[in-house]
């Protein structure tokens, strides 16, 4: 894991400078100390001790120890990372990931569970409820301490209300209140990301901070792409920004999930290489099934995911000169050094050559868990935004 470096000191003033502001301070690394704070928001002394007097008395910042400044030492102020806790689950097309996590993403707890998209929200959901009261028994930790639910999901996100928008490989979601269903069991606040927004967001927040732009295309069942913007996640107009798994390719004619004909998906997912390999006699049936023919060596399994890759980069050298991001991360079930190679046997070629030029395409090292770590991240920008933590500690 990178070491994020602390932000340069800015003279710039903290516009509203609440608990919540001075909170956001110290999560962001900006401030450590009172006098850091003091500085950056200009408040006086007195206010500035009140401010954190009582975010130390609700127990959302501690006292880590001492720092030395300018000859004198003074108190280091961090972020309560054991305030709550967070459920997340990362739910594929046939399992799901669930993990308990601290509010810096370190996990507590983690299982993995049969969960079907095809069976429907209502049985799938079901099985996450389930999942997330053995963890939190397993841990012997309360429901009260719990401070959020993120979910991810493979398939498009509305940002504005939080429910699937037409998921292509998900029959039967399109527009279903996961977080109210969520609710109903455990009532905390619910996020749900597209799969590979989060994944992005925690490799960014984790390893990349100081990349302005940031993206991730995960190859797993399906094909989608993260794109985080200035330390966000970008998702478009409705939540369908990254969704290349279904930009449909010239002369192409497989048929796709989504109904449609020559779809990037259809051509070059895990689920179109497991097709392929089970034609030519080596049984797989999904990106998952593939991963283990990688992993074994299984030179059909390396030629036929070298190709999609070959694909994919076609679609990706778009993508990279719209946006001309720094990093370009590989992640999913046929992420592999054939997949980036013939991701860049096509990308390069195809691309403007400036929009490469400083380009770093690498495998994703995180994994799952860079899924864990962005919905862990997006539960906790939210709950702790400094407008959040002002109106909880007004009342």
């Amino acid at each position: 894991m990178t070491t994020i470096e602390r932000a340069p000191r800015t003279s710039a003033r903290v516009p509203h400078s609440g608990a919540g502001d001075v909170l956001q301070l110290v999560r962001d690394n900006e401030a450590e100390t009172r006098r850091d704070v003091q500085e950056l928001t200009g408040l006086s002394r007195i206010t500035v001790a009140q401010r954190i007097d009582t975010l130390l008395e609700a127990s959302l910042l501690r006292d880590a120890g001492e720092r030395a400044t300018g000859g004198r030492r003074a108190g280091k102020l961090q972020f309560n990372v054991d305030h709550a806790v967070i459920l997340v689950a990362a739910l594929d097309t046939r399992h799901a990931t669930v993990a308990l996590t601290r509010l810096d993403g370190e996990i507590i707890a983690t299982n993995e569970v049969v969960a079907v998209v095809d069976d429907g929200p209502e049985r799938c959901l079901g099985v996450l409820i389930a999942a997330f009261q053995d963890l939190l028994g397993q841990s012997e930790i309360e429901l009260g301490r719990v401070g959020g639910v993120a979910i991810s999901i493979p398939g498009p996100v509305d940002p504005h209300t939080g429910r699937p928008s037409q998921p292509p490989i998900m029959p039967g979601w399109d527009a279903f209140p996961i977080a109210d269903r969520i609710r109903e069991t455990i009532d905390v606040p619910v996020f749900v990301e597209n799969d590979a927004d989060a994944m992005a967001f925690g490799e960014q927040s984790r390893n990349f901070a100081s990349s302005p732009v940031l993206c991730l295309v995960k190859v797993s069942t399906g094909i989608g792409t993260g794109i985080v913007i200035d330390g966000k996640p970008y998702h478009g107009i409705d939540g369908g920004a990254g969704d290349i798994g279904h930009i449909r390719l010239a002369g192409e004619t497989a048929v796709c999930q989504c109904g449609s004909i020559g779809c990037l998906a259809a051509v070059a997912s895990g689920r179109a290489v497991a097709q392929r390999l089970t034609d030519l006699g080596v049984e797989a049936h999904s990106g998952r099934d593939v991963r283990a023919l990688l992993s074994a060596g299984n030179v059909n399994a390396m030629q036929l995911t070298h190709e999609a890759g070959a694909r994919i980069g076609e679609v990706l050298a778009t993508v990279v000169s719209t946006l001309n991001p720094g990093i370009l991360l590989v992640g999913g079930d046929l992420a592999s050094t054939s997949l980036i190679g013939g991701i860049r046997e096509t990308l390069y070629p195809r691309s403007l050559a400036r929009a490469t030029r400083n380009l770093d395409v690498r495998l994703s090292t995180m994994g799952e868990q860079a899924d864990i770590s962005g919905l862990t991240r997006v539960a906790v920008d939210s709950i702790y935004a400094p407008a959040a933590i002002n109106a909880l500690l007004a009342r």
